[in-house]
């Protein structure tokens, strides 16, 4: 949701860095670069899924699948940003979620760029890029393994908007979110990205060199379009091997089955957590 990733107050001071964007793709051939011995089959969903900052109750989640206007939730696994405590979020919930039919987008909130407007618990140096990277990218797997999001799973890293003409700033981002793809991988978790077309999105869709950029992208265009193809503003041959995802819509306030919940609307066609 607007608050998607981090507090309000801060999601509204990256908004006035970025606006209103997109996220796009580097090229398939970073999601076949991952070196493992044998990966799980990949969990695709395709179809409509929301996102919002607390996980909901079980009983929301429930009625929520009642009318099966959407099939897929994103949860917020982990990260020093993230910005909502997640009471719901345990082991127990996500397995009786996926048993009601739910699919599962993890996601996780990790250190955002040095040049970055306002404060942030976690933050990207060019000196602890790298070792940063790793870092966050073995907690993040810590976490949705211990909620029972296995092996092969994705797992979006999320990266707010920030000046990316600014080089240093951008070069130790792209640093950072290489060897967060690159550890994931080492670990059988598949890498996977959220940003915005005018700037963090756009650092990884227009980067030059594509080693080790995640194979995934979630682009956040609000144009209300349910759609990852006709909006889709970058190479029409990025990202097609269900590699997509695209928030439409935030701040809708709905109400399911008697739960009101307020959430950002997104169309899918990539992978979701492998549960069990």
């Amino acid at each position: 949701m607007a608050e998607h990733r981090q507090s309000r107050r801060r999601r509204y001071i990256t908004w006035g860095v970025a606006g209103a964007a997109v996220l796009a793709g580097a090229g398939i051939a970073a999601q076949t670069s991952m070196a493992a011995t044998t990966w799980p089959a990949q969990k695709t969903y395709t179809g409509r899924a929301f996102d919002t900052c607390t996980a909901p109750s079980l009983s929301a989640m429930k009625a929520w699948k009642s009318d099966g206007f959407y099939g897929a939730a994103a949860v917020y696994v982990g990260g020093k940003n993230r910005g909502c405590a997640q009471p719901n979020l345990t082991a127990s919930w996500v397995k009786s979620v996926d048993a009601a039919g739910w699919k599962l987008i993890p996601l996780y909130v990790g250190a955002q760029p040095p040049c970055q407007t306002g404060t942030s618990p976690e933050k990207i140096s060019a000196a602890t890029a790298a070792s940063l990277g790793a870092t966050d990218a073995a907690d993040a797997v810590a976490k949705a393994a211990a909620l029972g999001m296995k092996a092969g799973s994705p797992v979006y890293l999320d990266m707010e908007p920030y000046d990316i003409t600014n080089k240093a700033c951008n070069d130790a981002v792209l640093t950072y979110v290489r060897s967060f793809t690159k550890t994931l991988r080492a670990k059988t978790y598949r890498a996977g990205y959220y940003g915005f077309s005018s700037s963090s999105a756009k650092a990884i869709a227009t980067a030059t060199n594509k080693t080790d950029l995640p194979g995934n992208l979630w682009y956040a265009l609000w144009d209300k379009q349910n759609t990852t193809t006709a909006d889709w503003p970058w190479g029409a041959t990025q990202y097609t091997d269900h590699s997509r995802g695209h928030q439409y819509m935030v701040n809708s306030k709905e109400t399911r089955g008697g739960h009101t919940i307020t959430v950002d609307r997104d169309a899918w066609d990539a992978p979701v957590a492998l549960v069990g």
